[in-house]
């Protein structure tokens, strides 16, 4: 899969999905930080990159609906530090094999995975 990684996450969250055989870049690598979100959203979809935020408006099926994209990762934490943040990734990595993606949004929070269509 290839995935497109929010400048609000550790760029560690790429390397996890890069060792576990995926195609990761960050908002960083491309130079678009500070971009806004519509325009972040179209560069994933011309990419079909999965985006992977901590931006809860990514959630808001209204604006970003999940049919649109190759995928929507919104990670909805209590804490918000990079051991924590990766920890979660780390869990979520084998759900990648196993629950649909593509045209769906991932709301990830502690506990759980809520994913719609």
């Amino acid at each position: 899969m290839r995935f497109k990684i929010d400048e609000n996450l550790p760029v560690e969250v790429a390397e996890l999905l890069r060792h576990a055989g995926h195609d990761a870049l960050t908002v960083w690598d491309q130079h678009l930080q500070g971009w806004e979100d519509q325009d972040i959203s179209a560069i994933c979809q011309a990419e079909q990159r999965v985006i992977v935020t901590l931006d809860i408006g990514f959630a808001d099926i209204r604006s970003y609906s999940p049919d649109q994209f190759s995928g929507l990762i919104v990670l909805r934490l209590k804490q918000q530090d990079k051991p924590h943040v990766l920890t979660v990734v780390s869990r979520i990595l084998s759900l990648l094999s196993t629950e649909p993606l593509d045209q769906h949004l991932w709301i990830v929070d502690e506990r759980r995975v809520r994913i719609r269509s």
